[in-house]
């Protein structure tokens, strides 16, 4: 394959990573928050300010708009209510968290493949274009790439970066979000060749399109996918075409685990235990399913069940150290989260929730609730979290034992730096390279990205100074 020049190299952008702000709510204007305006806006003024704002975001449009109301949008006015210095606390509160927000506004694209974090200088390598969206990467034994691309197809990448179609994958709906989405390899993938694709399987019924999360096995003989047989498939199917999850993992005891979103239904699945939505879902390799699970035999439960009250989880990994396996999911409008995966534990989705929906009006007006995990790190404004590897090896010196997430909505690698399990820094890699999809540790010690629009991957190469 011809070698190609991303275009995102020839234009300009600031390579440098900053940590994330710091969160500055005054405790006594958010009491007012909440006591009067977040039965409207939602619990948090961070997650309330990331919208389109019509009457200005200047401190004196906001003094102004608190203080008359808004008519035609049913804001009433507060001026008989509070009185001038709490609108004014509130004002300033909010001209606070619109900074937030504004801290994800880079101004321009990359005009170098040369990025600088810290002490360290990377290299953006080029392995391969011509995708939709590159949405699972993995790495074979021998350093080929396996990478799937949305639009349904599964491509072999080789050393040469020599791009191969592997045909006869599972047909997938490549509509919304749905497609042929992620890829692993069998943690004996050596001995016993097994690859393990995720995608959105479909049916028609009654006039209408049926979808859902499915995952197959099989083993790939040249260019070709054979032996393919499905281990599991998520009941109910619906018609939306989006929230499928499909993130694979598995932990060093022989488990597979597999996320499956709610599929947009924000009511309906997520909190039950008697289907498969808005789940994490753990069985054997053959998709047998293990008796230790938390409603194995508890009928009518999801016997593959073992979290459950996850929104939409696109980042599943494992800590190399502790061996835990961690998601992260995308919120609504504010509230991505990262949560480490515990046996039977509920995530809390639709209950609490730190973001509001995507029309300004709250989901849920709680954020913690007993019986319900609270995340170990939230995210406000929403990122779009995608994909999501622990750095590990030593070509990243700086960066060994952080965590590292793709951003969808704001175009970066974030990188968190961690300290028994709690978040102490959130840094922004990689700025504007594109929307990024997956991210993944390769066995060779490299980190390699896949981004849309156009879709590529990417190999992260540290060079000495």
């Amino acid at each position: 394959m011809k070698k190609i020049i991303p275009i995102l190299i020839l234009v300009s952008i600031a390579t440098y990573s900053f940590a994330k702000s710091k969160k500055i709510i005054d405790a006594k204007t958010d009491a007012i928050f909440t006591q009067y305006c977040s039965s409207c806006h939602g619990e948090k003024i961070e997650a309330f300010v990331d919208r389109k704002w019509k009457y200005g975001t200047t401190k004196v449009d906001i003094v102004k708009t608190i203080t008359n109301g808004a008519v035609d949008a049913g804001m009433p006015s507060w001026k008989n209510t509070l009185s001038s210095k709490q609108i004014d606390n509130l004002a300033n509160q909010i001209v606070k968290s619109l900074a937030n927000v504004d801290q994800y506004k880079f101004s321009s694209k990359p005009k170098t493949n040369i990025f600088k974090s810290g002490s360290m200088n990377l290299k953006l390598d080029t392995v391969a274009t011509g995708f939709d969206s590159p949405w699972g990467i993995t790495q074979l034994p021998d350093g080929q790439l396996l990478v799937t691309d949305r639009a349904g197809k599964l491509y072999k990448i080789d050393q040469n970066k020599q791009k191969t179609e592997i045909k006869n994958t599972p047909k997938a709906l490549s509509k919304g979000q749905g497609g042929l989405l992620d890829v692993e390899i069998h943690p004996q993938y050596a001995s016993n060749g097994w690859v393990y694709l995720s995608y959105s399987k479909y049916k028609e019924d009654a006039g209408a399109t049926w979808t859902t999360t499915a995952l197959v096995r099989g083993k790939i003989v040249g260019d070709e996918f054979i032996e393919s047989k499905e281990i599991f498939e998520a009941n109910p199917y619906t018609k939306t075409t989006h929230h499928y999850g499909s993130r694979i993992v598995f932990d060093d005891k022989g488990y597979l685990y597999l996320s499956v979103g709610e599929r947009g239904k924000h009511f309906e699945y997520a909190q039950g235990t008697e289907n498969d939505l808005g789940k994490i879902h753990r069985i054997f390799d053959d998709g047998r399913i293990p008796e230790d699970n938390p409603f194995f035999g508890k009928a009518p439960n999801s016997q593959t069940l073992y979290t459950y009250g996850n929104r939409n989880p696109q980042g599943l990994t494992q800590h190399p150290i502790t061996k835990e396996i961690w998601e992260h999911e995308h919120g609504p409008r504010g509230g991505d989260e990262i949560n480490i995966v515990k046996k039977g534990v509920n995530y809390g989705w639709p209950t609490i929730s730190y973001g509001i929906n995507y029309d300004g009006k709250p989901i849920t007006n709680l954020s913690k609730k007993e019986g319900m995990e609270q995340p170990i790190h939230y995210y406000l404004p929403s990122i779009a979290p995608s994909g999501m590897a622990f750095v590990t090896g030593d070509k990243y010196p700086s960066w060994k034992g952080n965590l590292i997430i793709g951003s969808l909505r704001f175009n970066y690698l974030e990188r968190v730096v961690l300290k028994e399990n709690k978040v102490l820094e959130n840094y922004k890699e990689l700025l504007n390279i594109g929307r990024m999809r997956s991210v993944k540790m390769g066995q060779d010690g490299f980190i390699y990205i896949g981004v849309e629009n156009p879709g590529m991957v990417f190999r992260l190469i540290p060079l000495s100074k």
